[in-house]
């Protein structure tokens, strides 16, 4: 039964909640005393965690702290700090290569030698990693207990009974490796940004790869990641290596030009080690980019500005692979064109890459008239040009320039204005070419597939 404490002046009170299907039980009182207890049933198990984390809300609001899991419950954590254990050698280990097992056994018989439950909980992953059959189901549903027993510790104010749709955690060798945070819901109170400075200064999370923010907060119609990003200033993830922000459904959780990515130039220096960074939305300011380690580079956009472009094409990013930009329609910011971004086409300080993705494009048939000749495409094995506003004609310059096409092992010109007569044009110059799901070609209106 999670337990709750206020303390302040002459208070001492606590307060514990247990969920059980469509009903919880509550008790409270003075700290040292045995309380009052009071059971409430609803009319269906939803109903009964809607109210439950009402309640939990409630009285953190009021100052109430998460001390454990209450007296006689399932937990042994009780009064136990949550801030764990420290070896800052062995931690320095791990995060050197993160992917060295043995490096998280050594830490994990440390950790058990200090009474710290993380160790016993590397111990049984390492072992579910092993397992397969009937002994990996039961090790499954070990680590599940364990985690359930300890969360008081092992997750810290993140414990609130958020759902799982709002925060998801991948757990690996005792630490939380992969996490997703965002509302669900236009109403919800979940703080992610605060959500995320948890997460971050947490001892669970210290070891932390990957990580995907979804809507931060859309009830005024706009989503912004600028608090998410001031988080992460105050508590720099500088193991990272995945990034995401601008995890959303669109438009069904909010439309792509409604949320903004905001100035993430800041972001570079806090995260060296980063592998892949993906960034959903409008308004991004990206300043002078120089990810010495990363892989791939992402941004979706209704309205990519002219700044962000040249950003881009002058980006320091020696070992990237893939390249995938979004235009997007001028109408909703877009700026730019072939002369911005003839750095690229030229493989300016991109000896590494193979998939370049130049989308969601107004300027599609200009592109197609210089790509033949562009310095990078011998290299690509990958080009994607859907989204964008390539006609019949720009088919046929594709077409007339087959050759130096063949050796791509895609080419994607999906969802473009071509006709019937178009698609047959461009049907076999590469490996394999989709070019489907084209969209009606008016000559006197034509514009990328995503704007708004």
């Amino acid at each position: 039964m999670p337990r709750y404490e206020f303390k302040e002046g002459s208070s001492s009170k606590f307060w514990e909640i247990k969920l059980e299907g469509d009903s919880f039980t509550t008790r409270w009182g003075r700290i040292g005393t045995d309380g009052q207890e009071k059971t409430q049933s609803f009319d269906s198990d939803e109903k009964a965690q809607k109210e439950y984390d009402k309640l939990v809300r409630e009285k953190e609001k009021k100052g109430y702290e998460l001390v454990g899991d209450g007296e006689g419950g399932d937990d042994d954590d009780e009064g136990g700090s949550v801030e764990g254990k420290s070896n800052p050698e062995l931690e320095a280990a791990i995060q050197k290569d993160p992917d060295n097992v043995d490096a998280y056994l050594v830490y994990g018989d440390w950790l058990q030698g200090q009474g710290d439950p993380r160790g016993e909980l590397i111990a049984l992953q390492h072992a579910l990693s092993k397992a397969s059959g009937a002994e990996a189901t039961a090790l499954k549903k070990q680590v599940s207990a364990h985690i359930k027993k300890h969360k008081a510790l092992l997750l810290g104010s993140m414990a609130k009974g958020w759902s799982d749709e709002e925060i998801t955690l991948e757990w690996h060798l005792g630490f939380i490796r992969s996490a997703r945070l965002g509302r669900k819901e236009y109403d919800s109170e979940f703080e992610v940004a605060e959500g995320v400075k948890t997460l971050l200064t947490h001892p669970s999370g210290r070891f932390l790869q990957s990580l995907a923010v979804g809507i931060v907060d859309a009830s005024d119609g706009e989503n912004s990641y600028e608090s998410v990003l001031e988080a992460m200033q105050e508590a720099p993830p500088t193991g990272l290596k995945n990034l995401f922000l601008g995890d959303f459904e669109y438009p069904d959780e909010t439309e792509i030009s409604w949320s903004y990515v905001n100035d993430v130039s800041g972001l570079y220096k806090l995260v060296p080690n980063l592998r892949s960074l993906r960034l959903r939305g409008a308004g991004a300011d990206l300043g002078d980019i120089d990810l010495p380690e990363l892989r791939e580079f992402t941004i979706e956009t209704g309205g990519l500005p002219l700044g962000a472009v040249k950003s881009i094409a002058s980006a320091k990013w020696p070992k990237l692979e893939k390249l995938e930009v979004w235009f997007g329609q001028d109408s909703y910011g877009a700026e730019g064109g072939v002369a911005d971004i003839q750095p690229i086409l030229d493989g300016k300080g991109l000896s590494n890459l193979k998939v370049l993705g130049l989308r969601n494009s107004e300027f599609t048939n200009d592109l197609v008239k210089v790509l033949p000749t562009a310095k990078v495409l011998p290299q690509l094995e990958k080009l994607d040009l859907s989204m964008g506003c390539l006609t019949d004609d720009g088919a046929k310059t594709l077409a007339e320039n087959a050759a130096a096409f063949k050796h791509l092992k895609h080419l994607d010109l999906t969802e473009n204005t071509l006709t019937d007569a178009g698609e047959k044009l461009v049907a076999k110059i590469a490996g394999t070419v989709a070019a489907g799901n084209q969209r009606e070609y008016d000559p006197e209106y034509h514009y990328a597939a995503v704007g708004e």
